[in-house]
């Protein structure tokens, strides 16, 4: 039964629940574990809930951007889940990855970029962190906002031990924001960055110079 809840007086955000929760128990195990937790309310008297996650963790993302050219870096890569679910399968995606035991969201963007684009952003600028899918999972994403000049790219760029056939390529912002007005782009950390900078486009050169994206 859903009722409403009386709104929060203070600031509308994410609040921490006085939840006890068992160690997992692995169901699978792939790319990622596949866990059963069971969990209680401190304060409801209700049995045990159990619930089945996919533990994926922390992870980064990085909209390569351009300031002087208005241009931004995409990748494109075939993704199977993309095309079992609505038959497009080549992605157009931007520079993300795991964060490694030990690393820092930052350490690990710059990282990333670094393997796939050959370039370190600088500056890079945190923007937000979300989860993708709560109810599935409990990966959560940082996304930042990294510097670059598109001159300074390499025409190839990518680990060969990674074995993934990644192409690289230019888009200028325009045309990218009307890709997702269009509806034509499916990745949502790439939908979550561009709509971020349709919302701040008039304060980038403000928030490239302070290296903050808070207002």
């Amino acid at each position: 039964m859903r009722q409403f809840a009386k709104p929060p007086d203070g600031p509308l955000a994410d609040a921490p629940v006085d939840v006890a929760v068992t160690p997992p128990e692995l169901l699978a195990k792939g790319f990622r574990p596949f866990n059963r937790f069971r969990f209680t309310y401190a304060q409801r008297q209700q049995p045990p809930q159990a619930i089945d996650l996919l533990s994926s963790g922390a992870s980064v993302a990085v909209l390569p951007l351009d300031l002087v050219r208005g241009e931004i870096i995409l990748l494109r890569q075939f993704r199977l889940a993309a095309h079992l679910a609505n038959g497009r399968g080549a992605l157009f995606e931007i520079v993300a990855g795991h964060v490694e035991k030990g690393e820092q969201a930052a350490e690990t963007a710059r990282r990333e970029c670094v393997e796939e684009i050959g370039r370190a952003p600088s500056p890079l600028i945190e923007l937000f962190t979300y989860l993708t899918t709560p109810g599935l999972c409990d990966e959560q994403i940082t996304v930042f906002l990294g510097i670059i000049d598109v001159s300074e790219i390499p025409e190839r760029a990518g680990l060969a031990s990674e074995h993934e056939e990644t192409f690289m390529v230019r888009v200028p912002i325009d045309r990218a924001l009307a890709a997702v007005a269009a509806g034509n782009l499916r990745s949502g950390p790439l939908l979550m960055a561009l709509n971020w900078v349709a919302l701040n486009r008039g304060r980038l050169d403000e928030i490239v110079r302070t290296g903050t994206a808070r207002a």
